[in-house]
Formats: C-alpha cells, sequence, structure tokens
C-alpha cells in the first residue's frame, strides 16, 4: 500500500494513540498483533509502508476498525465517498485491488469494502477476532472463498456471510474479474475505544 506523507503520520498518530488508550506497551501491541516491534516503532513515527495485512492485525488487537487507523472519525449526517477519492490498501499481482470505501460510527461499526480480484488472483486474510462476521456480495464475475480450507464459489448476484474468525482466502474464481462488495461487522466495542 503507497501511502502519502500526511496518510502515513495519520495512521502513525492513530495507531499511538489508540496503543496508550488501551494502556499497551509496544511489546505489549507487537505480540498481540503479530506485528514485529520493530515495524510498530516505525509506524508509530510515521515510517515504512504498512501492508493491508500489517493494518488488519492492529486494528483487531486494538478492538478497532481499519478506517479508524487511516483516517480517524468523521461525524456527519451524511458520508458519500467516491471510489476514486479511496486508496486502495491491497493491490494483487494482475491488477486486483481493495478499497475500504467507509466505516460506520457506533457501538457496532460496519467496514464497507470495494474488491476486484483478477482470475486466480487471491488475498488470504488471517483469522479475525471473535464476534467479527464478513458478508460478500459478488457483483460480477466469481468468487472462489475458501473458508479453513474448504472452497466455496459464489456468483455473480450471490452473497455470501461467515464468521471471520477462521482463515479464509479471496480468490478470483472465473474467466474474468470478479467484483464485490464486503462488509466487515465489528462486534460491539466494550469500552475505550
Amino acid at each position: 500500500m503507497g501511502h502519502t506523507a500526511a496518510a502515513l503520520r495519520a495512521v502513525a498518530s492513530n495507531v499511538k494513540a489508540a496503543r496508550l488508550r488501551a494502556g499497551l506497551s509496544v511489546e505489549q501491541l507487537s505480540a498481540r498483533a503479530q506485528v514485529s516491534k520493530g515495524a510498530l516503532v516505525s509506524l508509530e513515527n510515521a515510517q515504512g509502508n504498512p501492508n493491508l495485512a500489517t493494518l488488519v492485525r492492529l486494528a483487531d488487537a486494538l478492538g478497532m476498525s481499519v478506517s479508524a487507523l487511516t483516517e480517524g472519525r468523521r461525524h456527519r449526517d451524511i458520508q458519500i465517498v467516491e471510489a476514486a477519492d479511496t486508496e486502495p490498501l491491497w493491490t494483487g499481482e494482475h491488477g486486483g485491488e481493495a478499497r475500504l470505501m467507509l466505516t460506520t460510527s457506533g457501538p457496532a461499526p460496519v467496514e464497507v469494502w470495494r474488491w476486484r480480484l483478477h482470475p486466480g488472483e487471491a488475498y488470504p486474510s488471517h483469522p479475525h477476532p471473535d464476534g467479527v462476521v464478513e458478508t460478500v456480495s459478488v457483483i460480477r464475475g466469481r468468487l472462489t472463498l475458501v473458508l479453513d480450507g474448504a472452497e466455496h464459489q459464489v456468483p455473480a448476484g450471490a452473497t455470501a456471510t461467515f464468521d471471520g474468525g477462521v482463515p479464509h482466502t479471496y480468490r478470483g474464481g472465473g474467466a474474468e474479474p470478479c467484483e464485490l462488495l464486503m462488509t466487515v461487522h465489528l462486534p460491539p466495542r466494550t469500552g475505550g475505544g
């Protein structure tokens, strides 16, 4: 993921503030998120180039959404986000991408993602904390969704939902690019976040 200097400073500030609010040392967050201490120190100093997996692990470990780490909170009556105004947080080897469009506010936030996966392109995700539920709606093409080693075909027009606490992989499963909308339902916050 390519960060502008301003975006990297925002991520650095948000990660450090969330870590301090949670009462965690760098070492504790590093262990909890399975991110090296050096990478975490670099990130908090607005250095480096964190990838999507790193941001997801940090968000999971801190009990917050990825967008809360990348943007902070916005308080508005309505929020309209154009895909062109968001930076891809993951890019695949054949041009696929994942864009975090927005995250709803409230005690149980929902992240809204747009994904494009080219045939054979895959993104493996580590298991999320208990209570995270993902829902994918395939708009075009076919998604091969691998849950805990079992493959499931999700064709255009279909929607699948699953417990995000298992290892899972999204893979373009047809002859044309797969486009999908994903929501990640985060568990209710239990305070502090």
